[in-house]
């Protein structure tokens, strides 16, 4: 089980983080990037499931910069609730907060990002702005194809829905295709697949996702 900690921004924002460590030492680090639902009880079950896995796993409260301590599900009232404060967030920040999340596992070596939802195309746009990331792992990223212009600096590997009404799976392919010196793979499912708190949950793409993203990580991490 991880913790509560206060992290500070370059900007002087201070935000929470839940804060998950291995049982020994650290493979390294791993940023989780939220949804836009918080970092709720999904986000943090993946995050200890990280730091079982041997990475030393935090994620910032994004949101906080709009509302603190945001922690819903996904019945339709939470969807509204979370995608009216997204629509008050920027990626500017978001970097910012990255990188208070990074400074704050830098112990543990090599750091790496995954995000889903909203979090993947935080992971995304790390990947192409923000210094010192090992590698990145965006799972269906909906604002990735209208960041197409933008070159990573590091390896990322792309999950994408290929049943995702939100994201057009042309829109997807052409990312792959702009990309092709990145990893991308394409699941028969749909948004949210990996959040088996979800009516989209995909178990099977879920786990093969999953198994794909740790060969990733021990590639380029540890």
């Amino acid at each position: 089980m991880g913790k509560t900690v206060q992290l500070t921004a370059s900007d002087g924002h201070t935000f929470a983080a839940y804060r998950a460590e291995p049982a020994g030492k650290p493979k390294g680090g791993l940023i989780v990037v939220m949804e836009i639902f918080g970092v709720n009880n999904h986000i943090r079950k993946v995050t200890d499931q990280y730091a079982a896995d041997g990475y030393l796993a935090i994620a910032p409260a994004m949101f906080d910069r709009v509302q603190r301590g945001l922690d819903v599900g996904y019945t339709p009232p939470d969807m509204e609730i979370a995608r009216g404060l997204m629509q008050k967030m920027n990626f500017a920040d978001a970097i910012k907060d990255v990188e208070a999340a990074m400074q704050n596992i830098a112990s543990a070596g090599k750091t790496s990002i995954v995000g889903f939802c909203w979090g993947g195309s935080v992971a995304w746009k790390s990947a192409c702005n923000v210094r010192g990331l090992t590698c990145a792992i965006p799972y269906y990223g909906g604002a990735i194809p209208a960041m197409i212009a933008e070159q990573p600096k590091c390896p990322v590997m792309c999950h994408w829905g290929e049943i995702d009404q939100s994201i057009p799976l042309e829109k997807a392919k052409q990312v792959a295709a702009a990309h092709k010196n990145q990893t991308h793979y394409f699941y028969p499912a749909g948004h949210g697949f990996n959040c088996d708190e979800r009516g989209s949950y995909h178990a099977e793409s879920a786990r093969l996702a999953r198994t794909r993203t740790l060969d990733f990580l021990a590639k380029h991490v540890g």
